[in-house]
């Protein structure tokens, strides 16, 4: 990390000069110019005495603060084809996020595997054909512009009993796929 240019950024967004931000540390201008510029290297005391100038903590500033990924193009999916279906996981790594949210395209008279009872819950939105959902004993049909949810605490699978693939957003949380 430079140093030096991390306390010119923090030192600019909180809209001071180096004469105004060395008046406020007891410091010279030329001493926060050589700062700036990695010239010089500042003791603990002084280093604290600038964040604190500058509204931060030795903790913030020396924090690597790593940017979330926020959004996710078809590039950043991860595809998986079966001969039943192709599955898509809308978000990478979604293992570690309380759900997972998967595009499924169902081809004409396949099922997805049978699930087994777990703790969770899961949601679905269906984008084209129509599903039937298996949940314990009973069966629910699911039309193209319709939802489901259901608690995961019975077995479930989905099928796609007739002639045209089926597409639909099946989000399980927690993850499950």
């Amino acid at each position: 990390m430079i140093i030096g240019d991390k306390i010119k950024e923090l030192r600019l967004q909180c809209d001071l000069t180096q004469e105004e931000l060395a008046n406020r540390c007891e410091l010279s201008k030329g001493y926060i110019s050589q700062l700036e510029n990695d010239l010089t290297s500042p003791s603990i005391a002084t280093l604290i005495d600038i964040l604190s100038a500058l509204g931060t903590s030795l903790k913030d500033f020396f924090s690597e603060e790593v940017e979330e990924k926020i959004v996710f193009s078809e590039q950043d999916f991860i595809e998986k084809k079966t001969e039943q279906m192709t599955l898509n996981w809308l978000v990478p790594n979604a293992q570690k996020n309380s759900m997972e949210p998967v595009l499924i395209e169902l081809n004409k008279n396949c099922a997805t595997e049978e699930d087994v009872p777990h703790e969770g819950e899961e949601f679905g939105f269906v984008l084209e054909g129509e599903i039937v959902i298996h949940l314990g004993k009973k069966k629910y049909l699911c039309k193209k512009g319709e939802s489901f949810y259901f608690n995961s605490g019975k077995s479930h699978y989905i099928i796609n009993t007739k002639e045209k693939t089926a597409k639909f957003l099946w989000i399980s949380s927690p993850p499950t796929f």
